[in-house]
C-alpha cells in the first residue's frame, strides 16, 4: 500500500470511529431543542429544557442522591484504597500477593455478579436498603480502581526520597504525610474522579442494592425510558455533556497547577 493511501485508510478509520462515538452525542442535543416529542424535526424550543428545570422536582432529587452518593463513596474509597495500596506496595509479608488478587479481583467480576452478592450479604446481615446499602456497594466496587492507579503510580516512585526521608530522621508517619502523599497527590485525584464517575453513572449494582426511597439518577432515567423516551432526558443528558466538559477542563488546569506545585 503507497503512502497516500495508507494515510487516506488511516484518515478514514479516525473519521469512522470519531462518528461513531460523537454522532450519537450530536443527534441528542439537535433533538433537545425539538418542539416535539417525536424524532421528526418541528422546530427549535427550549421547551425541554424549561421543564427539566422548572417541572422536574423528582429527577433533581434522584440526582442530589447520585451526587451524595458519589462523593461520599469516592472519598472513603480513595482513602481506604490509596493507604491500602501504600501499605501492600511497601511492606513484605506473607499473604501479601493474596491480598493482592483479592482487591483487583473485582474489576474482573460481572457487575451482576456483584449486585446479586451485595444483596444476598446485605439481606443475611439484616442491612436495610437504602442509601446506606448504596454508599457501601459504591465504595467497595470503587477500592479497586483506586488500588490500580495508585499502583501504577507507585511502580514509578523513587525509593530513595524514602531513604533519604529516613536517613534525616523522619518517622514512618512523618513519610507517609510529608513525602508518599504529596509526591502521589496527582494519582489521589484521578482516583477521586474515578470513582465518583464510576458511581454516578452505575445502574447495574444500584440496581440490586437500592431500597424505597434511595433512587438515583441512573435509576430515575431507567424508570423513565421504560414509558419512552422523554425529551426531558435529552435536555438533562446535555446539561450533564456539558458540565463533565466544564469539570474536565477544570480537573485538567487543577492537575498542571498540582504538578507544578
Amino acid at each position: 500500500m503507497s503512502p497516500q493511501k495508507r494515510g487516506l485508510f488511516t484518515w478514514t478509520m479516525v473519521l469512522v470511529t470519531l462518528a461513531f462515538f460523537y454522532l450519537p452525542l450530536l443527534l441528542l442535543t439537535f433533538f433537545s431543542f425539538n418542539h416535539s416529542k417525536s424524532m421528526v424535526w418541528e422546530g427549535a424550543s427550549f421547551r425541554w429544557y424549561a421543564a427539566l428545570f422548572l417541572h422536574s422536582p423528582d429527577l433533581w432529587a434522584s440526582f442530589g442522591k447520585s451526587i451524595m452518593i458519589a462523593l461520599s463513596a469516592s472519598l472513603v474509597a480513595t482513602l481506604i484504597g490509596s493507604l491500602g495500596a501504600i501499605g501492600l506496595y511497601w511492606y513484605a509479608f506473607k499473604s501479601k500477593r493474596v491480598i493482592t488478587v483479592l482487591t483487583l479481583l473485582p474489576l474482573l467480576l460481572p457487575e451482576i455478579i456483584m449486585g446479586v452478592s451485595f444483596l444476598i450479604f446485605f439481606s443475611k446481615i439484616g442491612l436495610p436498603l437504602g442509601l446506606f446499602s448504596i454508599f457501601i456497594a459504591h465504595t467497595t466496587f470503587c477500592i479497586p480502581y483506586v488500588f490500580l492507579i495508585m499502583t501504577a503510580r507507585l511502580d514509578e516512585f523513587d525509593y530513595s526520597v524514602i531513604e533519604a526521608a529516613y536517613d534525616l530522621g523522619a518517622q514512618e508517619w512523618v513519610v507517609l504525610t510529608n513525602v508518599i502523599l504529596p509526591i502521589c497527590r496527582p494519582a489521589i485525584m484521578a482516583s477521586l474522579l474515578m470513582s465518583a464517575t464510576l458511581s454516578l453513572e452505575d445502574f447495574v449494582i444500584t440496581f440490586f442494592v437500592a431500597g424505597p426511597g434511595s433512587t438515583t439518577l441512573p435509576l430515575y432515567i431507567y424508570s423513565m425510558i421504560r414509558f419512552g423516551v422523554s425529551p426531558v432526558i435529552n435536555a438533562l443528558s446535555v446539561v450533564l455533556i456539558v458540565g463533565t466538559a466544564i469539570i474536565a477542563v477544570l480537573t485538567s488546569r487543577l492537575f498542571k497547577y498540582v504538578i507544578q506545585k
